[in-house]
């Protein structure tokens, strides 16, 4: 019989920084509980029927001295494990200066990928090591989850909105991509694999693929063709926002409130224009919810986040 492990390969950083957290807790909680056993068992010995130990009752500012440190060295240890692993996911949020961007969408039953230069996969992710990844998340139909064992990693995919997955890749192989929500009658063939690469590896791998239009020239194509750059070009004799440098930039709104312009609004605005008016522009919008597939509103959101601050309308 073959060697059984404990744990699964760590084939990220976040892998090793969660296996950390995961031993951690296990030490915590082993002292823990031997200090409680043997707390008993000593009690248990030592004051059982018939033992000639003293049992005067003690002092009762002995027991609240005893209660108030045990419950102030519980909430102690329990604000401190609590501030280790949130320091850790909340670094995970935070967005990295430079990363490698992968779009999947989630459909039953498989992951459709593509990547930025329009290579697209299904049920496969290739993806360099050493380099942070992230990966843009959609589903088209019901709520799945983006699993990698190997990574430590899970995100859930809601319908209608946009998550993001970010992980740096450590250890060149093959690993298990699983979908971990139940979402239909064949949701346990929803599998696939990652292949972590190194970089020289991808490089040539991505240019042995078959070429194909990237998502901003697709999304480009799009734009013209759904009518969107007859509203939203210079040339245009409808008044609506300009889209030129719009992606990450702060957005004021009818309302007054101030959002930022990113994946999230961008598609909000596609799919419910009504929801967030731009300030100075009236709700005439339509709606294109229904009109566009999943891969087409990340077509359109890739060819915005493209458009350069300073491009001027065509």
């Amino acid at each position: 019989m073959g060697e059984v492990e404990l744990f699964l390969p760590a084939a990220s950083s976040e892998a090793v920084s969660t296996d950390g957290k995961l031993l951690g807790l296990i030490v915590i909680s082993g002292l823990i509980t031997l200090l409680v056993a043997s707390l008993i068992g000593i009690f248990a010995v030592r004051y059982r029927r018939g033992s000639k130990a003293t049992r005067k009752r003690l002092p009762t500012w002995f027991s609240k001295d005893i209660e108030t440190v045990w419950t102030l060295a519980t909430a102690g240890l329990f604000v401190a494990i609590f501030a280790w692993a949130a320091s850790q996911d909340f670094a995970l949020a935070v967005p990295p200066a430079r990363s490698t961007q992968i779009h999947v969408v989630g459909k039953q039953w498989m992951w459709k990928v593509e990547h930025s230069g329009g290579q697209r996969e299904i049920n496969e992710l290739h993806v360099p090591a050493g380099e942070t990844i992230e990966l843009v998340l959609n589903s088209q139909d019901v709520i799945h989850s983006f699993y990698v064992p190997a990574f430590r990693l899970k995100q859930d995919v809601v319908p209608g909105h946009t998550q993001h997955m970010r992980f740096n890749p450590t250890e060149i192989g093959t690993y298990h991509l699983f979908c971990a929500e139940y979402c239909g009658t064949q949701h346990s063939a929803m599998i696939g694999r990652v292949v972590v690469m190194s970089k020289e590896d991808y490089a040539d791998w991505l240019t042995r693929q078959p070429e194909g239009d990237d998502l901003q020239e697709d999304g480009r194509r799009l734009f013209v063709s759904k009518g969107c750059a007859g509203c939203h070009y210079g040339s245009s004799k409808v008044r609506a926002p300009r889209l030129a440098g719009v992606y990450g930039s702060s957005v004021p709104l009818a309302d007054g409130q101030v959002v930022t312009a990113d994946d999230q609004y961008i598609r909000d605005s596609i799919l419910q224009p009504r929801r967030d008016i731009v300030a100075g522009f009236e709700p005439i919008m339509p709606s294109f919810a229904g009109a566009l597939t999943e891969g087409e509103l990340v077509s359109l959101t890739a060819y915005i986040r493209s458009l350069a601050v300073d491009e001027t309308a065509r």
